[in-house]
């Protein structure tokens, strides 16, 4: 099994450090009503996509679990949703931080905020499906089902709604309309490849860890099967001691 290498997470801290370093330098921008918060979109934009990417890789782990009972594809699907809804949740909060501050609320009920909100939901059933089933089979299995079935209203939800041209929102779509100069693009493309690395290395060693959580189960289901209790009516051999047999003439 491949091993954490930590040199390859110290050279990603520093990376790290230094693009939020230089969101910190990057100038205010003009076109956002507070222009010194548009530096916020160094971090919700990175957030978003990044977390659009894996709600579109847990569906195919999860075909692909179907296709093959291979469990570790359904460990693959389950991490890549972890990370799915926790860089959703961090869009949402920098959102509100967002909405705040530029439109005078904590929540519009803005059709890109509702929209991502109804994403969260279907990502948190997920779970509760995992939840529901104690078997280790049928918990895939019905997990699968569901993430195939939830991901065309995940990417309806994501991609269409909000650019419907009966929807309007509040939300600037920055990279669209060419919002960002050369200063903001370098600045979001470096942090967006840094959030993915990062998250890409996270999902990477939860796999890891639901391997060695599978390797310790399957261990103790075969304890059990050994240790269990002979069934009625069946007689086990028994090794007899040299005294044990002299005794027994």
């Amino acid at each position: 099994m491949e091993t954490v290498k930590t040199p390859t997470w110290i050279a990603l801290g520093i990376l790290m450090a230094v693009g939020t370093v230089a969101t910190f330098l990057a100038p205010p921008a003009p076109a956002f009503q507070v222009p010194d918060l548009a530096r916020l979109v160094f971090f919700h934009l990175p957030c978003a996509l990044t977390s659009a990417l894996f709600f579109v890789a847990a569906p195919y782990f999860a075909f692909r679990y179907l296709r093959t009972e291979d469990r570790r594809w359904d460990l693959r699907a389950e991490a890549a949703m972890e990370i799915a809804v926790v860089t959703g949740i961090l869009t949402l909060a920098t959102g509100i931080i967002f909405s705040k501050v530029q439109w005078g609320a904590w929540w519009n009920w803005d059709p890109r905020q509702t929209s991502y909100l109804l994403v969260m939901f279907i990502s948190a059933a997920y779970f509760a499906v995992r939840a529901a089933y104690g078997d280790t089979a049928r918990r895939a299995a019905n997990a699968a089902a569901y993430s195939l079935s939830s991901v065309l209203p995940v990417l309806f939800l994501i991609f269409v709604y909000p650019r419907l041209p009966m929807v309007k929102s509040l939300h600037p779509n920055v990279i669209a309309e060419g919002g960002f100069d050369s200063v903001y693009r370098g600045v979001f493309y470096s942090m967006f490849a840094l959030v993915f690395v990062a998250c890409l290395g996270l999902f990477r060693f939860r796999y890891r860890v639901g391997l060695i959580e599978m390797l310790v189960d399957d261990s103790d289901a075969e304890l059990a099967n050994r240790d269990r209790i002979a069934a009625p009516g069946v007689v086990r051999p028994v090794a007899l001691s040299p005294e044990s047999r002299k005794a027994t003439k």
